[in-house]
């Protein structure tokens, strides 16, 4: 397409979530809340298994990088939604929208390859229990959480070069709150088939590649629990898979959601705000509430804080 009586895109227009100047303050209410929250409740469950002996394992270690991750992947969307719902004009540089593209995925990824390498430490843990700890080892739990950021960041890398190395001479509005490919695509005025393709394959791969980890994985673990006598003992072992299981639920369960030919719907906006901005919060609080020791290591903290734990200590 010949470009060169266009105006190319220094800039894009988000549409945001809404226009309702009353809707606006509440959901910013809401959200900053929210994000603060998560900021919070992350960074003290990575502070809580690092300095913790009793939380010294596997299972607490990739625990531990989730919530990592979840600081990140908020951070990545929610601030400048925040500041978009104050503001009249939501605009974000081009440069400024590959790099948010570019973050959003790799941590997105990033989540996706954690929660399948933390669906077979539950399955080392429960079908192989007397050699978890020469199975999982501090080198593998290191390595695998290492090949989960490459992975991420590497694909990631390959998706925002295609994407935002096109050509953008028309349109700059794009109708959601944060750069995704689906829709950033549509603005461009060169051939996207390849970039459409990539964007497919790579998503595909590390979408199928996980989820069929975590239903081997749990497969396994089912059909090793049914074969223990003891009830309590069936129990014990599929409650420590109850929480992960959980943030599996969670997380895919709204990514299906945000199906990309709604990408300018309501739906897709409802789904991406839960992934994107619900979903990191409600992860450690899954974990915490339903773990019993990370429940009794965050309920001593918090008697050691209180003040009238210092006041009884000071007397």
């Amino acid at each position: 397409m010949d470009v060169n009586n266009k105006t190319i895109v220094l800039e894009f227009v988000f549409s945001g979530l809404t226009n309702n100047e009353i809707l606006k303050f509440f959901l910013f209410a809401l959200f900053i809340v929210i994000y603060f929250a998560t900021l919070v409740i992350n960074v003290g469950l990575v502070a809580i298994v690092k300095n913790t002996s009793s939380l010294q394992n596997p299972m607490y270690y990739f625990l531990s990088y989730l919530s990592l991750v979840d600081v990140f992947y908020s951070s990545t969307i929610t601030p400048k939604m925040l500041s978009d719902l104050m503001s009249q004009r939501r605009t974000i540089s081009f440069e400024g929208c590959a790099l948010q593209f570019f973050f959003y995925a790799a941590f997105g990824s990033i989540e996706t390859l954690l929660l399948s390498t933390m669906s077979y430490d539950r399955y080392v843990a429960i079908c192989h229990p007397l050699h978890y700890m020469t199975i999982m080892t501090k080198k593998k739990c290191l390595s695998l959480v290492l090949l989960s950021f490459s992975i991420g960041f590497l694909q990631s890398s390959v998706q925002t070069s295609c994407a935002f190395t096109l050509q953008f001479c028309g349109s700059n509005f794009i109708d959601h709150f944060y750069c995704d490919v689906p829709p950033v695509l549509r603005l461009s005025c060169s051939d996207t088939s390849a970039s459409d393709m990539v964007t497919v394959y790579i998503v595909g791969a590390l979408a199928i590649s996980s989820l069929m980890t975590i239903l081997i994985s749990y497969t396994l673990i089912i059909l090793s629990v049914t074969k223990i006598r003891s009830t309590e003992s069936r129990r014990k072992a599929f409650s420590t898979c109850s929480s992960h299981l959980m943030c599996v639920f969670l997380f895919y369960g709204t990514v299906l959601l945000h199906s990309p030919s709604d990408v300018n719907g309501r739906k897709s906006k409802v789904a991406a705000v839960f992934y994107s901005v619900m979903t990191p919060m409600l992860n450690p609080l899954i974990y915490s509430l339903r773990n019993q020791e990370v429940k009794k290591v965050i309920v001593q903290v918090i008697h050691n804080l209180s003040p009238f734990h210092t006041s009884f200590k000071n007397v």
